[in-house]
């Protein structure tokens, strides 16, 4: 009997925050290396599902580096990196779409779906929805087909939403000419938090967060402002994956995003821990 008490309990705690968050767009990244448990990626997916159903309409954006470089190292085409991004010639962007859209995507509809969703795949190929432009990081180096965010246009989104469907998005942009764009997919999930109004945006990744020392897992950092983050970045106590990370935050928040976190997407349960208890874990990055 206690038990069913405390299960009571739990939901109690939780029905302010069902009562809040009903009818809010929730944005969550879900990043590669998180990815590689299928059994983990089922988990996040169902508890997407409970959300789903207690009235918050989440919009998934997916990462795919490790089946990137898993396809690519099959093909015997090397893969360089220049500052954290791949440098992506044409055929490597041709990988990448098929890494993406035919496996990635594929595969978290197809479990979002058997887990009781309404779940759709989308690229940003997909009514324009990401329209991009060439990333230039440095004036010697060309990237080739990797891009960044120019517009969003979250007409296609909306619609779904309001006709009670999951979208789940992979990071391909396309520009003015046609040509695909491999996009950051941290990036793209800021840049569709901020065109959405969303209440949250939450990047779930294999860290528990952003760390003051990043070889101390317990000095995580649960709350930060915008400028303590950038102050982070500025003293590169934040560097590596986790700067795009940082910056993707710090970008919804600026352009109306309510609240950031970063999350563990290994630890079970993290999506509801987050939304609907009191403490919360991993960390949020707030105006």
């Amino acid at each position: 009997m206690e038990e069913l008490i405390k299960k009571a309990d739990i939901l109690m705690e939780a029905l302010p925050y069902m009562k809040k968050f009903s009818n809010k767009t929730v944005v969550i990244k879900y990043g590669g290396n998180a990815m590689v448990n299928k059994e983990v990626m089922a988990s996040v997916l169902k508890d997407i599902t409970l959300l789903k159903y207690v009235g918050v309409n989440p919009v998934i954006v997916h990462g795919g580096g490790p089946v990137i470089s898993e396809n690519l190292d099959k093909l015997n085409i090397k893969s360089d990196f220049h500052q954290g991004l791949r440098i992506t010639c044409q055929d490597t962007m041709e990988v990448v779409e098929q890494a993406l859209l035919g496996k990635v995507n594929s595969q978290i509809v197809s479990l979002a779906n058997l887990a009781g969703n309404k779940a759709v795949g989308l690229s940003g190929k997909d009514n324009n929805l990401i329209q991009a432009k060439k990333y230039s990081v440095d004036e010697e180096v060309d990237l080739g087909y990797v891009g960044e965010v120019e517009k969003i246009n979250p007409e296609i989104l909306e619609t779904m939403i309001d006709n009670g469907y999951l979208p789940i998005v992979a990071p391909v942009g396309v520009d003015e000419a046609g040509a695909s764009y491999n996009i950051n997919a941290d990036l793209v999930a800021g840049e569709l938090a901020a065109a959405l109004d969303a209440e949250k945006l939450i990047l779930l990744t294999n860290i528990e967060g952003i760390l003051e020392d990043p070889e101390d897992k317990n000095s995580l950092i649960s709350r930060l402002t915008i400028s303590e983050a950038e102050e982070m970045i500025e003293d590169k106590k934040v560097v590596g994956g986790m700067i795009p990370k940082v910056q993707s935050c710090i970008n919804a928040l600026k352009k109306g995003a309510k609240r950031t976190h970063i999350l563990d997407g290994r630890m079970e349960h993290a999506l509801l821990l987050e939304i609907f208890t009191a403490k919360g874990i991993g960390t949020m990055i707030y105006r």
